[in-house]
């Protein structure tokens, strides 16, 4: 089987698969407003996304039904720039998560912004990638399924210039997936990284360096495969510190010394040593500043994802940019806006947003802001807190300050942007006066 180049591309082809992703996402703002997204203005209906989003409506008095989420256009720029400087500063080739957002629009702004790539989780998620003109694609996980792998294939193959990379963390993993790629009669090999498991109880990957050898032996017995590195994911680290979360990407590091040592890499162009999360990409940098010398260019790449929206609750929590503050910092960029519709005591309110459109897996929504709606002024959400979630409504609990009435509209902060995007088929991205500028399309 033939070797291509990881690295080099034509330029033609290039040029075309180019053309082809932007007139993709220029085809997004074709689509119609009608009932199937949900908050938008109803006499919108039958304009198209980008005639709509030309008449720069404002999210309060617009027109937008309740519940609506809003994405802050300052802050996602903030936290693009952000990540494009850190990764820069650090050395970091950067493949985003894409499960976050699932938007190819957002996607393409973070390739503008210097990603190598975005990361996919499954097969599914790489294909929605691939409509969307995304030429290098990360798979977080071992593929296994024989029409998922038959469908890798036939795009390698129209493709010269796209590159797949996916993990391997087990023989008999290697075993289905050499089968499959046989049957389909791929022409191309599948690139793949040995994932090292983050430790006993644990999520996946091989769990110690024998094991990892032991699969890595059973890729090279193959032709429809080729290892160009090793991989894992430091969060999955038990008891997960500092500490704990060096010591791995340390033992991440040696694996890939070891492999490249016994040559285990001769037919590659360079070595993929990845990892990279959303809570701790900052010991992941300070590890991979200490890579050695290699025998080929090593491509060390991040995944963070949660970061291009970030959140009120768990990543504001977690974000490495609380311990290296020097850096700079991420902005939430989600609002959930929901309306009162029920005072039935002056210790309880409701409002309509639930679980259908607020996440929740993590932590419940954080009242914020009040938006009053006799005086639309905005004001802070004294004395207010959500303490549940139905499906259609969120139970708040207000103190004896709390100044809320039936029909104002509750700003709620968010927490978990992956449970938080996958919601909505269509977020307006809302400047900070309220002018909705765009509107960002997902595909769950």
């Amino acid at each position: 089987m033939a070797v291509d180049n990881p690295v080099g591309r034509d330029a033609d082809h290039e040029t075309v698969a180019g053309r082809a992703a932007q007139e993709a996402l220029a085809a997004l703002a074709g689509e119609r407003v009608d009932h199937r997204f949900k908050a938008l203005p109803p006499d919108a209906e039958g304009l198209t996304v980008g005639e709509l989003a030309a008449e720069r409506r404002n999210l309060f008095t617009g027109g937008f039904t309740t519940p609506v989420l809003a994405l802050s256009a300052e802050s996602v720029e903030h936290n693009l720039a952000l990540l494009e400087t850190y990764a820069e500063r650090h050395g970091l080739a950067f493949a985003p998560h894409g499960k976050t957002s699932m938007s190819p629009q957002l996607f393409a702004r973070q390739l503008e912004r210097g990603a190598w790539g975005i990361t996919a989780a499954v097969p599914h998620q790489a294909r929605v990638y691939r409509a969307y003109g995304i030429q290098n694609i990360f798979l977080a996980n071992e593929v296994v399924d024989a029409v998922a792998l038959r469908w890798v294939a036939s795009e390698l193959d129209a493709d010269p210039g796209f590159r797949f990379i996916c993990y391997v963390d087990s023989v008999r993993g290697v075993e289905l997936m050499d089968e499959a790629l046989r049957a389909a009669a791929a022409s191309r090999p599948v690139d793949v990284v040995v994932e090292l498991g983050a430790g006993e109880g644990a999520r996946t990957g091989a769990r110690s360096a024998a094991d990892c050898a032991a699969v890595a032996d059973a890729v090279a017995a193959t032709s429809t495969l080729r290892l160009v590195g090793v991989a894992g994911y430091e969060g999955e680290v038990p008891r997960a510190d500092g500490a704990r979360v060096r010591a791995w990407v340390d033992e991440l590091v040696a694996l890939a010394v070891d492999f490249d040592k016994a040559g285990r890499f001769a037919h590659c162009a360079q070595i993929v040593i990845s990892a990279g999360g959303s809570a701790w990409f900052d010991a992941v940098a300070e590890v991979f500043a200490r890579i050695p010398e290699l025998s080929l260019p090593v491509l060390k790449l991040l995944r963070s994802g949660a970061y291009v929206s970030h959140d009120d609750g768990h990543y504001r929590r977690l974000t490495p940019f609380n311990r290296v503050a020097e850096e700079g910092a991420l902005q939430p960029a989600f609002r959930l806006w929901a309306q009162v519709v029920s005072r039935p005591t002056p210790e309880q309110a409701f409002v309509n947003a639930g679980k259908r459109d607020a996440a929740y897996d993590l932590d419940l929504p954080e009242a914020q802001a009040v938006r009053d709606a006799g005086t639309g002024e905005i004001r802070a959400a004294s004395g207010i807190t959500v303490t549940g979630l139905s499906d259609q409504h969120g139970w708040v609990r207000t103190e004896p300050e709390a100044d809320l009435e039936v029909g104002d509209w509750l700003g709620l902060g968010l927490s978990h942007p992956c449970t938080s995007f996958d919601k909505w088929q269509l977020i307006p991205l809302v400047e900070a006066d309220g002018t909705v500028t765009d509107y960002i399309r997902t595909f769950f």
